[in-house]
């Protein structure tokens, strides 16, 4: 559902006018739709999705919204892979946005994809003006100082080699924020009871913690092939992570005792659950 609707977005205006206008820019939408149809797990959309099922809503409701998390997560990814910042070649399996189409097309790419996120959310999403902005406020909460590119800064200022605690909070910022949005997109949607939206937050936050840990191990142990872009990239660079502050044993440990805690948050709730227990139990399978 997810990859046929991120198909179907060209980016142009309806106004023949404001099409029109467009013309000239179908390179920079050839190298979004690059990034954006590389494939990839699309765990955050798929996330909003079964969270939005689970609530007891049809999953289509939410779709938009679970598109615009997926667009604003391959905007990091495009600016992440930037010379500046982590400088890396490969991405899901295909060359990174800046070696095919340049670093000043990349950025703006990154740029066109957050915008259009928004634009989707506005045009597309159903429930109203109250859920679109209440999605609006979680995407951008979500992404902001308080959340993506927050964590992005503290990880390239190595703020996390302070202590465990330090690096837990970086990634809650860089990692965490983003896949616990797809949550809470449905919870802005469903409005389900207070102890509900209270326990699938606490899931989203042990789920994006349980990615991350397990994204440190694959980065030790993974391989390219599996991984779709080149791995150890973090100890060359000499990046503090779960595995060089832990070791991979205490990092596979950590990962447990998230993985269970994501589990246990979702039990007793009124719901079908089993595609949110699927996601959390293939999140922890990948590094086995």
């Amino acid at each position: 559902m997810v990859e046929e609707y991120l198909a179907t977005l060209d980016f142009a205006a309806d106004d023949p006018r404001e099409r029109e206008e467009m013309a000239g820019t179908e390179g920079l939408v050839e190298a979004m739709r690059h990034s954006l149809l590389a494939g990839g797990k699309r765990i955050r959309p798929v996330l909003a999705l079964a969270t939005c099922q689970s609530l007891g809503r049809p999953p289509e409701d939410l779709l938009p919204a679970a598109a615009a998390i997926e667009l604003v997560h391959t905007y990091s990814l495009i600016h992440d892979d930037l010379p500046a910042m982590d400088d890396d070649d490969l991405r899901r399996g295909r060359p990174t946005c800046h070696v095919l189409y340049g670093e000043d097309t990349a950025i703006l790419a990154g740029d066109a994809l957050f915008a259009e996120a928004v634009r989707l959310v506005c045009e597309r999403q159903p429930g109203g003006p109250e859920a679109r902005v209440g999605i609006l406020h979680e995407i951008s909460r979500a992404t902001g100082v308080g959340g993506m590119v927050g964590g992005q800064y503290l990880d390239l200022k190595d703020a996390g080699r302070e202590s465990a605690a330090a690096l837990r909070r970086v990634h809650a910022l860089k990692t965490g924020r983003l896949m616990a949005c797809a949550v809470h997109c449905a919870l802005v949607l469903a409005r389900p009871a207070p102890d509900v939206d209270r326990a699938l937050r606490d899931f989203a936050r042990e789920l994006g913690l349980l990615f991350q840990i397990v994204d440190d191990i694959l980065d030790v142990e993974g391989s390219e092939a599996d991984m779709g872009k080149a791995v150890g990239g973090d100890a060359r660079r000499g990046k503090v992570t779960y595995v060089s502050t832990h070791g991979v044993e205490g990092a596979r440990r950590l990962a447990g005792e998230a993985h269970s805690r994501a589990l246990a948050a979702l039990e007793g709730l009124p719901g079908d659950t089993a595609d949110l227990v699927g996601i959390t139990d293939l999140t922890f399978a990948r590094h086995h």
